[in-house]
């Protein structure tokens, strides 16, 4: 059996374009090329990697176990490179953030704007995902960090807890429950709520604290973004519960208001996570250990990542927040 990185490589890209035409085009190569090296691969494998599936391909159950293969020596590889030019004095490069919908909207930006203020010659990515995909391109080491709520399921990873996440009751300025003090959770029984989709940690808080104060909870309408929400609730279609870093701006200008709504608000913490036993770049090491000392200079008192996992699970809770 032979194969080589040319051919790994080549592979690589027609299982991601899912088309030998665009992975052609992508690595600068004949379209008989790539079929050439491709029937070559398969050929000293003794399997099929792709079949056809109308105009597309996609790959076999061999073809998802050597992309497996395939992800992790390009990545060890381009670890490999990295890591030799930190030897030889390279502080040049790119550091990759994930970070969960709210935290990678309203969060995060702020801490990145001033730390490439300070570190101009660093390139910064961030890719504003779902939870779920933030923690999968950690671990499949597609990002160097990533922002998001708890993670239970730390297997793996580094958790540092980063910042408190308060969860709050937002409705219009005219809503009629609004300047009412210690307002109980009842008596939004009757109210119309918007909620993010199912999945959400947002949604999933809500549902969860509705059911246990056996409080009916009235879902109005389900809306993908956080800005959709708030668009929403300002016009009066309902009320939601949201995260109070994403709504300073319209509070300010009283687009929104915070109904005070007794048990709010909640507090979730977002976490700070990068895989275990990756050898960073020392440009993604700097900007971890700014984001903690960011983190410690904002003066929070913050449980470590590891207690809030067992008082979540004690709890049977799920505190991952979008």
């Amino acid at each position: 059996m032979q194969m080589n990185l040319h051919q790994l490589h080549i592979f690589r890209a027609v299982a991601h374009e899912r088309s030998i035409t665009r992975a052609a085009e992508s690595l600068f190569l004949s379209q008989p090329g790539v079929s050439l090296q491709l029937k070559a691969l398969e050929k000293s494998l003794g399997l099929s990697l792709f079949e056809r599936s109308g105009r597309q391909i996609k790959l076999t159950e061999a073809g998802h176990e050597l992309l497996g293969y395939a992800e992790r020596i390009f990545a060890m590889m381009d670890e490999a490179a990295m890591v030799m030019g930190e030897l030889s004095g390279a502080r040049r490069g790119t550091v990759k953030v994930a970070a969960s919908t709210t935290a990678g909207i309203y969060v995060v930006p702020p801490a990145l704007g001033e730390f490439h203020r300070q570190n101009p010659q660093l390139k910064l990515t961030l890719d504003v995902v779902n939870r779920f995909t933030a923690q999968e391109h950690l671990l499949n080491d597609e990002v160097d960090l990533a922002v998001m709520g708890l993670i239970e399921d730390a297997h793996d990873l580094e958790v540092e807890t980063f910042a408190p996440n308060q969860l709050v009751v937002i409705a219009a300025p005219t809503h009629h429950l609004v300047g009412v003090p210690e307002v109980p959770l009842e008596h939004l029984a009757g109210e119309i709520f918007l909620l993010r989709e199912k999945g959400s940690g947002t949604r999933t808080d809500v549902e969860r604290l509705f059911h246990e104060r056996k409080v009916p909870l009235q879902v109005g309408m389900e809306l993908r973004s956080t800005g959709a929400i708030k668009q929403a609730v300002a016009v009066a279609l309902g009320i939601a519960v949201m995260p109070e870093d994403a709504i300073t701006l319209e509070l300010q200008t009283n687009r929104l208001a915070m109904l005070d709504v007794v048990g709010f608000p909640v507090t979730r913490y977002w976490s700070l996570a990068r895989r275990s036993g990756r050898h960073l770049s020392a440009a993604a090491e700097q900007l971890w250990q700014y984001l903690l000392a960011t983190r410690d200079a904002a003066g929070h008192t913050l449980p470590d990542a590891a207690s809030l996992r067992l008082e979540a699970a004690a709890r049977g809770e799920d505190f991952n927040a979008t």
